[in-house]
């Protein structure tokens, strides 16, 4: 029997406990054997001070990752010069591990405008794909958007998921650790550490928390 292994990619700037509740969630609903977590590469046209380096983004996400056995942190992207797309990172996958099957596991929004992504029905050919709504009311649109890409994509396997939200967000946290405000309750504690240890997304180093 193959390795269900979820895949889940975002920016994670920084990681917080939303993201987390969210893959737990996920796992346990699909029961997943595991999941990776790919943070995005670099954003050139970002500032520092907004959008963490490639490099520390990953080692957030490895630290957050400690206390599970079953989460992963892939550096495929953070690795990659210039944009990558989600068809090719789920090609490496498939490659470096040859014994899995793959959910792939996008926010609401996502689902929405899934067939504007670069190869869309390669993506759904080659894993199942978890949407998950933290909004109940967004339901029967993302179930009926479901269904019209199924019907475009025959034989994919597409899931709309509810997860119970938990009110974070990347942006307000950046904009708290502007502000030297306590995220520690947003936050896993070795990640504050690290964000207070490398001054990161402060406007100015020496008083970024503090």
């Amino acid at each position: 029997m193959k390795r269900q292994l979820g895949l889940f990619g975002g920016s994670f700037n920084p990681i917080h406990k939303g993201h987390l509740h969210l893959v737990r969630a996920v796992k346990k609903e699909l029961k997943l054997d595991g999941v990776i977590l790919m943070p995005a590469g670099e954003a050139p046209h970002k500032s520092t001070a907004e959008y963490a380096p490639a490099a520390d983004r990953l080692r957030m996400c490895r630290l957050a990752a400690k206390n599970y056995r079953w989460l992963t942190v892939s550096d495929y992207e953070t690795a990659k010069s210039g944009k990558s797309y989600t068809v090719d990172t789920l090609r490496a996958l498939r490659a470096a591990y040859p014994d899995a099957e793959w959910t792939l596991m996008i926010g609401s929004d996502m689902l929405l405008t899934f067939e504007t992504w670069r190869e869309w029905q390669e993506i759904l050919h080659m894993a199942r794909l978890c949407a998950v709504s933290r909004e109940s009311g967004d339901l029967p649109r993302l179930r009926e958007k479901a269904e019209s890409l199924k019907a475009l994509c025959p034989g994919a396997e597409i899931l709309v998921l509810s997860v119970q939200a938990v009110p974070v967000s990347s942006t307000e946290i950046r904009q708290n650790l502007k502000k030297n405000a306590d995220c520690s309750c947003l936050l896993p504690e070795n990640v504050v550490q690290y964000i207070r240890k490398k001054h990161l997304y402060g406007n100015d180093p020496e008083q970024t928390m503090g």
